[in-house]
């Protein structure tokens, strides 16, 4: 089965040895998106909640690119600098991924990629 690479604008290009998205058959395998801004490649300034929404804005866009949307994600993972802000990423996830939701496993780490406080990857099924 071959795959695909997908790419797109409307989210940050790639910062290393990696594809924001593959697609083999059904299956996106969408990459680890920071807050970064597509436009400037910069971090998001602001409070944890708007770096939440960057990363989801980035995951949506590169969906989108693959001919999917959010609804279509199986499994999303969560990294996160402070479990304390877990629940603001549930309440935030609430608006971007619709019921039923799927799996998803949040993880506390020491530190992520240009000091972000949170990263998300996930994979769709088309």
């Amino acid at each position: 089965m071959a795959k695909s690479i997908i790419s797109t604008s409307a989210a940050p290009a790639a910062i290393g040895t990696y594809s924001q998205a593959v697609k083999i058959g059904n299956t996106v395998y969408i990459s680890g998106q920071i807050p970064l801004d597509p436009v400037s490649q910069a971090m998001v300034t602001g409070d944890f909640e708007a770096q939440v929404r960057r990363v989801f804005e980035n995951l949506k866009a590169i969906a989108a690119a693959a001919g999917g949307t959010l609804a279509d994600a199986v499994k999303v993972n969560v990294f996160l600098t402070d479990l304390a802000n877990f629940s603001l990423v549930n309440q935030v996830m609430a608006e971007y991924f619709p019921e039923p939701y799927p799996a998803r496993a949040a993880i506390g780490v020491a530190s992520l990629p240009r000091g972000a406080a949170v990263e998300a990857d996930c994979i769709l099924g088309l």
